[in-house]
């Protein structure tokens, strides 16, 4: 028998429970529909199974992450979208009264986010522009309660950091999903985790936890901080 129940943790998620085991999901905003192949249940409601090894934020709630830093109704500033897995998700979670501001700059990404993912859900506002210069998309975004950067650059503790300053309202939470190689192949990837996270505190974040993927990522953490 296949049961769904509320996160006990996080709102907005659920926990699908069969004969294997438990698997994390999202209310479908868009009945019938997937956006990456991922299953889909149908009980009182439909359910959208989550896959840990094709989204970070699944993998670092499976990893022991405390907290969701948004819940339903808030605004997210979503930075380096790609084709809009983890988007997607968040959307259902923040559900019709809610906003994922998503920022996406190579193009067959954007075509297929916009396609799959933004064409058919209003709370989900695609932007193709650069992350790196946050004060070029002030007439889109308003003023938002959490953060989550997943951006494949050299700086990326200084891109949300930078988007932080323009957006993000003092007191909330910021995730960033950290891709060490995307910052330098040849180093210990924990001592990126570790220079990414002095980056936030140097720029007035508190650090809160920094969660390794594995084995859902190699190379990637995630690391939870609130702006002070």
């Amino acid at each position: 028998m296949v049961e769904a129940r509320p996160h006990d943790r996080f709102p907005g998620i659920f926990l699908v429970s069969d004969a294997v085991g438990n698997s994390l999901a999202t209310r479908n905003m868009v009945k019938g529909r997937s956006v990456y192949g991922e299953q889909l249940i149908e009980l009182d409601v439909e359910y959208r199974i989550w896959n840990p090894y094709k989204s970070k934020l699944a993998a670092a709630i499976l990893r022991g992450l405390p907290r969701l830093t948004f819940k339903p109704g808030d605004r997210v500033l979503y930075l380096g979208a790609s084709t809009g897995t983890t988007v997607s998700h968040i959307s259902d979670i923040l559900g019709p009264n809610g906003i994922v501001y998503v920022l996406v700059f190579a193009s067959r990404p954007a075509r297929e986010l916009i396609s799959n993912v933004a064409s058919l859900r209003q709370n989900v506002i695609p932007i193709i522009l650069d992350a790196r210069f946050p004060e070029n998309y002030r007439h889109i975004v308003q003023e938002v309660d959490s953060l989550y950067c997943d951006v494949a650059q050299p700086e990326q503790a200084r891109i949300l950091a930078d988007n932080a300053d323009v957006y993000l309202k003092k007191g909330s939470d910021a995730l960033l999903a950290v891709k060490a190689r995307s910052i330098d192949s040849t180093r210990d990837p924990t001592r990126i985790f570790v220079q990414e996270a002095n980056v936030l505190r140097s720029r007035t974040f508190k650090v809160e936890k920094t969660i390794t993927l594995r084995p859902y990522d190699k190379a990637h953490a995630m690391i939870l901080s609130s702006r002070t």
